[in-house]
């Protein structure tokens, strides 16, 4: 088999305008946090990107009295039409620095800069032009005549799509004239400083948007700060049930997006080479680290092995290496960290008898980088069956009938997304009715779009981002 060889193209860090260090965004100035400063580091080799600095309790306390203020006396006040000049500005904004933020999004994240360019900077910057849009219709959405804002809304958003969280917790908040007091990650807080900036450039009054860096701690005093009215929440489960105990009883609105473990069910009558490639998408996009990820294959018996084999040539063409080269397709994983969980889990599969399968790709020598794996074989009591790896590795486990594949794709405790591959219109329709998961792709996967609504059921979280329906949850309805 012939092999193309790929010269290098790799795109110029500088246009990253990369700075030594980055400070908060509070009351729309950028201001020294009395937190312990944090070093941002470039996951593809290990370096110190930037000094950032972290907020301390008290600042904290001042984003949210100064989201407070600006949300009762300009904000709140601000004719829908007005607030949509603000948000469409933005958005306007983000297009014209796509290519900077892009670079900053890869370095600091460790994702290919194709991804950062093709996908996280355009979807941001159409969640800021769509919720533009619905500013002034927020009569017209269907939640009833005169849906008034919550007030201020705490978010706390993750580290696999920086950028991109941001816009989408963001957004929908200003568009129905909510203020916002955002934790970006502790790993990824570059791409959010810069929107920062943006914001800034934009004029958008003081105190409408702060944006607060720091560890969970900072994420803890915002979730429980007394005059936050809602609490938004992108990450890990087990963070979700502290902050859902955490407020129960105080009356704030919560929405949560939590972890997943996605099933992406391939009949035998589904296009083959087709399926392969979105089973690609499903699970080695972003290096896996996707909530939604298609991380359990359920493929029919009859055509497990020759999907199988046509999955292993696809994937042993996956250039894994530096995040900033145009031709890489498995960047960097965020952290150490997250590095030593997958490589356990991983070890974990081996050890309760999946047969394991890894790309034949070489490694970079440096910085956090895993190869595709695959594991076949694979039952349901296994922990690569059931636990949420957040990486570049596939569990693969067969069915015979529909019945037996929805009773596998629903024998989990999450519920965000599954995929179904099939040539028949009907069984789509009939297995959609039956998934318990809140995102159902047929013949496609990580479908995203800031008009259609995303969110789990489960202990994948509940409330829906994105569309109309993802305007009730910033809303006193």
């Amino acid at each position: 088999m012939n092999t193309w060889e790929y010269a290098p193209a790799p795109e110029s860090r500088d246009i990253a305008n990369l700075k030594p260090s980055y400070r908060m965004f509070l009351d729309g100035q950028f201001v020294e946090g009395g937190g312990e400063p944090l070093k941002s580091v470039n996951p593809a080799t290990e370096e110190v990107l930037a000094e950032v600095s972290t907020a301390a309790p008290s600042d904290v306390d001042k984003a949210v009295k100064a989201a407070r203020r600006a949300q009762d006396k300009v904000w709140g006040r601000m004719p829908g039409a007005e607030r949509a000049k603000y948000i469409y500005r933005i958005a306007r904004m983000i297009a014209e620095r796509a290519r900077e933020l892009a670079v900053l999004e890869s370095l600091d994240n460790g994702k290919p800069i194709r991804e950062s360019r093709d996908v996280d900077v355009p979807t941001a910057s159409a969640h800021f032009f769509y919720h533009a849009g619905w500013a002034d219709k927020l009569a017209y959405a269907g939640l009833g005549p005169d849906p008034k804002p919550l007030g201020v809304a705490g978010q706390v958003i993750p580290w696999n799509f920086p950028l991109l969280m941001a816009a989408w917790k963001i957004a929908p908040a200003l568009a129905c004239g909510n203020t916002v007091v955002l934790k970006p990650a502790e790993t990824t807080p570059l791409t959010a400083l810069v929107l920062a900036e943006i914001i800034q450039q934009a004029d958008l009054p003081p105190g409408v948007v702060n944006i607060l860096p720091g560890a969970g701690g900072v994420g803890a005093e915002l979730v429980n700060h007394a005059e936050v009215d809602k609490v938004a929440f992108t990450g890990s489960t087990e963070v979700g049930k502290l902050i859902q105990r955490s407020v129960a009883g105080t009356g704030k609105k919560l929405t949560l997006e939590l972890g997943g473990k996605a099933a992406n069910i391939v009949f035998d009558d589904a296009p083959l080479d087709q399926a392969v490639e979105g089973i690609v998408n499903g699970i080695f996009f972003n290096q896996g680290h996707v909530c939604c990820a298609g991380s359990r294959l359920l493929v029919q018996e009859s055509v497990a092995g020759e999907l199988l084999d046509k999955l292993r040539v696809r994937v042993a063409t996956l250039r894994v290496g530096d995040p900033l080269d145009k031709n890489t397709d498995v960047g960097a994983i965020n952290s150490r960290e997250q590095l030593t969980r997958i490589t356990d889990l991983v070890s974990a599969g081996e050890q309760e008898g999946a047969e394991k399968w890894v790309s034949p790709c070489p490694l970079p020598d440096k910085g956090f980088f895993v190869a595709p794996t695959v594991f076949s074989g694979v039952s349901q009591a296994m922990r690569i069956a059931r636990e949420e790896i957040f990486g570049p590795v596939l569990s693969v486990l067969t069915f015979r009938t529909p019945d037996e594949a929805i009773a596998k794709a629903n024998n989990t405790p999450y519920g965000l997304s599954a995929g179904i591959w099939t040539d028949k219109g009907s069984r789509i329709l009939w297995m959609a009715d039956r998934l318990r998961a809140g995102v159902v792709w047929a013949n496609t996967f990580n479908r995203f779009d800031p008009t259609a609504p995303f969110g789990g059921y489960q202990e994948s979280g509940f409330g829906r981002e994105g569309g109309r329906a993802g305007l009730e949850a910033y809303l006193d309805v």
